[in-house]
């Protein structure tokens, strides 16, 4: 598929749609670093130790995990980002054929404009495309204090998907000029959800973090898992200050550094035992140690939405398998380098995690260096 700017948005799409296309246009055309975090994810912070004597063969590397009653071959999900508008719709499909081929789960975007719009529901409709990997769709967790939680049950039906993220986003809703301005009564939203939601429910931020003592909440609260989606990657009230002018993009970028780091979420949250397997790594896992070091902090997977987008964008279903085929070739090396025959092994693998990661989840990590 091929980006054209210039003619993504449609008179006819509602106020939602254009936010949506608006969004997708700041993430694929725009310089990266204007929409990233100022701040590191902090897994520079973490390091392996190099394991000279592994007594392994690298065919003997098992990268597979169980995820929502699938086999995964990489611990890794193509996290959500986008829908809503054709583009999304044309977009999502090919990520989902790329999570097929390459044996990985799959997000959607959220999905509020199609519980608005039964018509526009069918461009989260991705199942035919990826029918052997979990696809996981997406809903904003303020949306369920207004919305009939049988609605919502409804679409995951018609969607054929296998769990719902349901965001957290107040940075990103304060600066959107239509955004969301109260956040009482969310987590006995999500309380009243998963209770009567058939599918698992994984509770996710959008770039700034939830810390350890939050997490803990929310498993109280029902959620299946939890993905910190920490600082260090997309910065959503970055994305929001590219539709802004004057004071209000001003404000918006004073936040470029805000969040808690998405390695020092998981630093904090490994030796609690009550979040053991229910965790989730986003926000700045970028490379395949990225990704091992995820893992061996404790997360069950990792997760990626922006360069995803972009590479779907750019080059279609294969431009992201490419991207996941070297996410794994690094994952199995840094396996083998530790000592770490299975996913499980490499959660127990020797690491050291430098002082700052453990300073109040992270959140005085030093400011990320060059673009």
């Amino acid at each position: 598929m091929h980006y054209n700017r210039r003619v993504a948005v449609s008179r006819s799409h509602s106020p939602i749609q254009t936010r949506k296309q608006s969004h997708l246009d700041a993430c694929v055309a725009g310089p990266e670093q204007e929409i990233t975090s100022a701040v590191g994810a902090g897994f520079d912070l973490v390091r392996f130790e190099h394991e000279a004597l592994p007594e392994l063969d690298l065919g003997e590397v098992d990268t597979t995990t169980g995820f929502l009653g699938a086999d995964l071959a990489l611990p890794l999900m193509i996290s959500c980002m986008t829908g809503g508008t054709h583009q999304g719709r044309d977009a999502n499909r090919e990520l989902a054929a790329a999570a097929q081929a390459c044996g990985v789960a799959v997000g959607l975007g959220s999905m509020r404009v199609g519980l608005e719009d039964p018509q526009v529901l069918d461009h989260f409709a991705v199942k035919a495309e990826a029918p052997d990997v979990p696809v996981v769709a997406n809903l904003a967790a303020a949306q369920l204090r207004d919305i009939d939680h049988d609605r919502v049950i409804d679409a995951l039906d018609r969607l054929r998907v296998q769990a719902i993220a349901l965001h957290l986003n107040p940075g990103q809703e304060l600066f959107q000029p239509d955004g969301d301005r109260g956040f009482r009564g969310l987590e006995a939203a999500i309380e009243a959800f998963s209770e009567r939601c058939p599918l698992p429910v994984i509770v996710k931020e959008t770039g700034f973090g939830i810390s350890a003592s939050t997490a803990l909440r929310l498993v109280d609260a029902g959620a299946d898992y939890v993905d910190v989606a920490g600082a260090g990657g997309t910065n959503w009230v970055l994305v929001e200050a590219q539709r802004l002018d004057g004071d209000d993009a001003e404000a918006a970028r004073e936040l470029a550094d805000w969040g808690n780091p998405t390695a020092a979420v998981l630093a904090a949250m490994r030796d609690e035992p009550r979040l053991a397997g229910s965790i989730i790594a986003s926000g700045g896992v970028r490379r395949g140690q990225d990704l091992a070091k995820a893992i061996a902090l404790g997360a069950e997977l990792g997760a990626i939405a922006l360069p995803f987008i972009k590479d779907v964008v750019a080059g279609g279903a294969e431009r992201v398998a490419q991207r996941i085929r070297l996410l794994g070739r690094v994952l199995r090396a840094v396996m083998l380098l530790t000592g770490s025959a299975s996913v499980s092994a490499l959660r127990r693998a020797r690491l050291s995690v430098a002082p700052a990661l453990a300073a109040a989840d992270g959140a005085a990590l030093p400011a990320r260096q060059g673009p």
